[in-house]
């Protein structure tokens, strides 16, 4: 019992996330953008995984596959005024091996399967060659059947 206890109190001394970064993700999934649900519907159901509000360094992105250390970023009208922020934030993750997307949310709207067919595109990219496949339970297999 000892040993589990002291094991939780070294977890929560040396965490790798800091805490406010945790709580600041998990309020960013919980108030997701019309664009980012619109997109994770469709990417949920895709392995390798597809995470929203992953904590990268001192960043935050939408989402991303981890596997394929693709980012994705959806920008709105705000990220006009921010594109040297924008700028440090893409080079600083691609420093560290990521390949960063960014779509601008009119876009998305406007040509969802596109956007679709870029993220799974550059994602089979990184992955060498293998290209996302949906869940086998979600590719309509039919009700009753045995």
């Amino acid at each position: 019992m000892g040993s589990a206890r002291s094991a939780y109190r070294y977890h929560r001394i040396m965490r790798r996330i800091p805490e406010h970064m945790t709580a600041n993700a998990r309020a960013l999934r919980n108030g997701q953008t019309d664009v980012e649900r619109l997109v994770w519907r469709e990417l949920r159901r895709y392995r390798p995984r597809f995470t929203r509000q992953l904590v990268v360094g001192p960043y935050i992105l939408d989402m991303a596959c981890r596997t394929a250390k693709l980012a994705l970023e959806f920008d709105g009208s705000q990220h006009g005024d921010n594109q040297a922020y924008d700028a440090r934030r893409s080079i600083f993750l691609e420093e560290a091996g990521w390949v960063v997307l960014r779509f601008w949310n009119n876009e998305v709207f406007d040509n969802l399967e596109g956007v679709l067919t870029a993220i799974l595109d550059k994602a089979a990219e990184c992955l060498g060659g293998t290209h996302p496949q949906p869940l086998p339970f979600r590719e309509g297999r039919k009700r009753g059947a045995n």
